[in-house]
């Protein structure tokens, strides 16, 4: 990076403060989040956003390191004197600023807000390193009345903050206020070392409002999910309906275990939830096909499951390109679901992949989802809705596009037949 007239650029280094333990969540920083540990959504942002020259996860956790270096992030071990209860995000980042020398801007970044884009921090770095700002943070924009409090005893009464309560404000008529929203904190050396995050030249980033989630309680877990799939950032490629979901039979669709009877006959079980998601995939026209390591299809002819199957397979990957050349598909287009080491290169090229909760761990590193039920025990179902989750985002923005399309097409034409009038009247 080049700061012009080869001049480098100052070191713009992205921190994430994740330390392990939580009081609210127990390792809340790693606890899955529509599949995605929620420290990768910000971590995955921060990196395609291409302005740092540094990402860094600063964590006193070994799991917390593994995930983090999962999704590309460099780690600093934090001491145990920044990683107490009482320790302030200020005390964290002048630690890492004193062992990190080359460092001169810190952008640092919640693990709990989810639904940040790149676009974001890409505005706010152009905004730090080119308009000059010292330090910049983020805002949302919120339309609530406040009123004073009036605690237990006092002999007062409420007082509004901000309205008149006899001229109240229409939710249109009135701009709203700017709360600070916590997903982002920029600044520079100098002011931090001085013992501020915000300060001398000072600005705020105002983000949109649906990209506001910030996760404080267990509570707000199933509503963050439901946000992140609507409003979260899945990656550089646009997303597309799925049309083919590949799934491995042993440890996916079953549990792995093999039973074997006094006569030698295999049997395996499996969650009669899977079928019911295999059904309901078919039905929005999402062909299922099978595959597996070894020879099993006379449990499959068995399960009645009406899907493609290929057995005995020595290289998963040739398969599934045949696959997906066959059926004249791109790879967005091509979703897996597997759970073993020879599954990896599989989940690595598909445009959606899973693994069941058990998976390996090289599995696991592979996936961009990772299930909440165990193989044989509904993971497959999981992974069909949440297909079906992505299909209506995907469904959305494409009604979304349509509609402006629409509404450039009816303005072209409004002009156009202005401009015929205008003509019109000129002649006569």
């Amino acid at each position: 990076m080049d700061g012009g007239e080869g001049r480098p650029q100052p070191h713009l280094a992205a921190l994430v403060l994740a330390r392990g333990g939580s009081k609210g969540i127990p390792l809340k920083n790693i606890k899955l989040l529509a599949g995605v540990p929620l420290i990768g959504w910000v971590l995955r942002a921060a990196i395609d956003a291409g302005v740092f020259h540094s990402i860094w996860v600063s964590t006193d956790h070994d799991e917390i390191e593994k995930v983090a270096k999962q999704f590309g992030a460099q780690v600093h071990r934090r001491s145990p004197e920044v990683s107490q209860d009482s320790s302030t995000s200020l005390e964290a980042i002048t630690e890492f600023l004193n062992h990190h020398r080359e460092v001169d801007i810190v952008g640092n970044i919640q693990a709990t807000s989810p639904c940040l884009h790149p676009s974001d921090l890409i505005k706010v770095a152009d905004m730090i390193q080119k308009e000059g700002f010292d330090s910049v943070f983020s805002v949302v924009r919120r339309h609530q009345f406040r009123w004073s409090e009036v605690k237990k005893g006092e002999n007062k009464m409420t007082e509004p903050q901000n309205l008149n309560p006899a001229k109240r404000y229409r939710r249109q008529d009135w701009p709203g206020e700017l709360y600070e929203n916590g997903s982002f904190y920029f600044a520079k050396r100098h002011l931090i070392e001085k013992g501020y995050l915000q300060g001398g030249k000072m600005a705020y980033y105002e983000m949109r409002a649906e990209h506001s989630v910030d996760i404080d309680i267990d509570i707000d877990w199933p509503i963050a999910e439901q946000r992140v799939l609507s409003f979260g950032y899945f990656g550089k490629e646009p997303l597309k309906e799925v049309k083919l979901l590949v799934c491995s039979i042993d440890g996916c669709l079953t549990n792995g275990r093999i039973y074997v009877t006094e006569d030698h006959k295999e049997m395996v079980s499996y969650d009669y939830r899977d079928i019911v998601g295999i059904d309901l995939l078919k039905k929005r026209g999402i062909q299922v096909r099978l595959i597996s390591d070894r020879d099993c299809s006379k449990t499959l002819s068995a399960m009645q499951l009406g899907c493609v199957a290929k057995v005995s397979v020595t290289n998963k990957l040739q398969v599934l390109k045949d696959w997906q050349e066959d059926m004249g598909l791109s790879w967005k287009e091509v979703a897996y679901l597997g759970n073993e080491e020879s599954d990896v290169e599989c989940l690595k090229q598909a445009g959606m992949s899973a693994v069941p909760a058990d998976a390996c761990a090289a599995a696991q590193k592979a996936a961009g989802y990772i299930c909440k039920s165990r193989g044989g025990c509904g993971a497959v179902r999981e992974f069909a809705e949440h297909i079906f989750l992505l299909l209506e985002k995907v469904n959305s923005a494409r009604k979304q596009l349509e509609e402006i399309s629409s509404a450039g097409k009816e303005m072209g034409r409004n002009e156009n037949s202005r401009k015929g009038n205008k003509e019109l009247m000129e002649k006569e």
